[in-house]
């Protein structure tokens, strides 16, 4: 049996069964046209045999396109009522048993994921983008690839280069893990309800080699905070703290490591903090 993606009529139907009014506070925003989530899989190369790990599937429209791609999805929701229908809205619209796994939880929570995913495809709750993004990154070395649809300002940082007027800490630490480009943009009208903010694709490869250790990356992270928390500052400066103590101090490590004292955090690569931290 062919996978039935659901229609707009129905997935407001479904919520109204499930007494599911779609919340800020959760960043529900569902995805109401077919053509939509077939781009999301599309642009994820999603296809047959494929393992996707998709976070907050919401009522499942998403989700029974990647299914219908042939790929097999552990789904992670954190609303209960959301997460105890999908299995029986995905068995409605054609999903053979055995193709979904639904993990009730907080995708900040998350430590394992069933048969070791390598793909991540989600609409990712505005408020959380990030931080869940980079939790899943970190915990999950097996995620080798991956697009997600996030608000318009944080996929451009995601995805932003160093000396941009949008690069930032989102930009330097997603560099940690790989390359991140923007996809594509998203009308609101496919949302329901529709956003107050535009949306846009983000597409990300991670790199075929770490970086570096987990010491090393935590050593990055704490430098990346620093700098960019006193962004206007030179980095001798703003990592004086870390660095010795005081500016001459932070001035010869960061010579050392070949990195201009008087620079500022929005003008290194992640490379480049790599190195001030090995020093």
């Amino acid at each position: 049996m062919t996978v039935q993606l659901l229609g707009a009529a129905e997935i407001r139907a479904l919520a109204a069964d499930l007494d599911v009014v779609p919340t800020k506070k959760l960043g529900q925003n569902f995805v109401v046209d077919a053509n939509t989530v077939r781009k999301i899989v599309h642009l994820g190369r999603v296809g047959a045999g494929d393992h996707v790990v998709e976070i907050g599937p919401g009522l499942g429209s998403l989700t029974l396109a990647i299914l219908q791609a042939g790929a097999s999805v552990v789904a992670v929701e954190i609303d209960h009522r959301l997460a105890a229908r999908l299995p029986q809205t995905a068995a409605a619209h054609g999903v053979s048993a055995g193709s979904l796994t639904v993990v009730d939880a907080d995708a900040l929570a998350v430590t394992t994921l069933p048969g070791d995913p390598a793909v991540l495809i989600a609409n990712l709750p505005y408020n959380v983008s990030v931080p869940v993004l980079l939790h899943f990154l970190e915990s999950f070395a097996h995620l080798t690839r991956g697009v997600v649809m996030v608000q318009a300002e944080v996929g451009e940082r995601l995805a932003a280069a160093p000396g941009s007027k949008t690069y930032g800490v989102p930009s330097v630490k997603a560099a940690w893990y790989g390359r991140w480009t923007l996809a594509g943009t998203v009308s609101r009208q496919v949302f329901w309800p529709v956003p107050g903010v535009d949306s846009v694709l983000v597409a990300f490869q991670r790199d075929a080699e770490p970086r570096g250790t987990e010491p090393e990356r935590r050593g990055v992270f704490a430098l990346v905070d620093a700098a960019f928390g006193q962004r206007r500052k030179m980095l001798r400066q703003s990592l004086s703290g870390l660095l010795g103590g005081s500016a001459a101090a932070a001035s010869e490590v960061l010579r050392r490591a070949g990195v201009d004292p008087t620079a500022r955090g929005e003008q290194l690569a992640v490379e480049d903090f790599l190195r001030i931290a090995r020093v």
